[in-house]
């Protein structure tokens, strides 16, 4: 038989047992949600591929501090008085769609807005020209087999509809393409698809295929990946380019020549564009 001590004893234990599941639940709790805490403010969102797509960027911003997320930076800060956080995600699909999605995890974020250079698709556009996506495709996705490449964009495998492309918001599209004609001129912006794929085109002939299939304006290998995670997280986005090249037999030596340039035109673009998005 328990003594009247033993029992509360007993009692006492059950109580903190109970207390101490509180806390572990709490924690829980409070670390699931620390990766958005950062009080009620909202970022922008910038994201490239390559440094040199975020150089300008990085110098004009005060950085607050710089997160590391599996081997990527997060710089938090304020660009042209805005909160942003600017990230290099690295080059191709798979390293856009983890760059993207840690951000859009980590942190509140309003908008997304991504920030390079691209090769040129359409006729009537020049090297450095700008190009505002309305919307992107992967054009590398779809069927391989012995009669040829097939295009199937999408994920019809997973609900998704067969050919799909992937809408930006219209008014980030707006702002991009006010923005762009304050830094370059009407003359040098253009609205359009943005095709990406795994790879780096200097073929004359795909560029063909390309704005025959798609009306591409400018290929590239992240934005469709952005796009896609985007959509799924309901964050509004949009993408800009800059052409460093026509993605002909001649693009390696246009885009050595002018990567740096494009890039740079971007960047400002983008400084321009925070002052629409003033919170």
């Amino acid at each position: 038989m328990l003594t009247l001590k033993q029992g509360k004893r007993i009692e006492m234990g059950k109580k903190l047992s109970a207390l101490l599941l509180i806390c572990v639940m709490l924690a829980v709790f409070v670390c699931g949600c620390t990766p958005k805490s950062e009080g009620s403010k909202e970022y922008t969102g910038i994201i490239s591929a390559m440094d040199n797509e975020i150089a300008i960027l990085l110098k004009e911003a005060k950085i607050d501090r710089v997160d590391t997320i599996a081997g990527v930076e997060y710089h938090v800060g304020r660009l042209n008085g805005q909160p942003v956080i600017i990230s290099r995600a690295g080059i191709g699909k798979v390293r856009a769609a983890s760059g993207i999605t840690a951000m859009l995890t980590r942190y509140p974020i309003s908008e997304v807005i991504f920030t390079g250079i691209a090769g040129g698709v359409g006729d009537e556009t020049q090297v450095l020209d700008e190009v505002i996506a309305t919307r992107l495709v992967e054009h590398d996705y779809g069927i391989l087999s012995n009669d040829g490449f097939e295009w199937r964009s999408g994920d019809p495998g997973n609900g998704g509809e067969e050919g799909i492309y992937y809408e930006c918001d219209p008014e980030l599209i707006k702002f991009a393409y006010d923005a762009a004609v304050e830094v370059v001129g009407e003359d040098h912006v253009f609205k359009g698809t943005i095709a990406t794929g795994d790879q780096f085109v200097a073929n004359s002939e795909y560029v063909e295929k390309l704005r025959k299939d798609h009306d591409a304006y400018a290929c590239e290998m992240e934005g469709a990946a952005v796009a896609v995670v985007c959509i799924e997280y309901e964050t509004p986005f949009v993408v800009l380019r800059a052409l460093s090249d026509k993605a002909d037999g001649k693009a390696r030596d246009s885009y050595e020549n002018l990567g740096d340039i494009a890039a740079d035109n971007s960047s400002h673009i983008v400084i321009k564009m925070l002052e629409y998005l003033k919170k």
